[in-house]
């Protein structure tokens, strides 16, 4: 049988490295990836993403310098499986002007569209704003 397959987007994957609301739902949500019961995958933004995340928590003084780097190496080191297409960039785009979003979030939305499967956000703001249209835009902290 086929694991299935979500798209976990960076409020998700922050969570792995930080000690944010929901993460315990994030670990959780990890530890299926790892024990390899599921597959997740998510744009190459992501990375992108998750280094603009440690890097605002170190100029506010959440984090020093170095513990910044450590986490992003933890997080190369166990990342989803980052994809990358055109096309479906296209269709991001065709997603956030249609429903006035940012074409950074709805590239992972166009992923779990293209994909057929499950775009998992702690993005409430996102989820409310999505998830009537688009029902597989599923909120993390509703997921266990």
């Amino acid at each position: 049988m086929q694991r299935p397959t979500l798209v976990v987007d960076a409020s998700v994957a922050v969570k792995w490295l930080l000690p944010e609301v929901g993460r315990e739902e994030a670990l959780h949500l990890q530890e299926h990836y790892q024990n390899e019961t599921i597959d997740l995958i998510a744009p190459y933004l992501l990375v992108s993403e998750i280094a603009n995340v440690l890097w605002k928590r170190e100029r506010r003084g959440d984090l020093t310098a170095q513990a910044a780097q450590y986490c992003f190496q933890q997080f190369l080191l166990d990342c989803p499986v980052l994809v990358e297409s055109a096309a479906v960039t296209r269709s991001a785009l065709g997603l956030a002007l249609a429903h006035k979003r940012t074409v950074y979030d709805c590239l992972y939305l166009a992923w779990a569209l293209a994909r057929q499967c499950d775009l998992i956000t702690a993005d409430e703001r996102f989820f409310r704003a999505m998830s009537t249209v688009f029902p597989c835009v599923k909120l993390l902290q509703a997921l266990y």
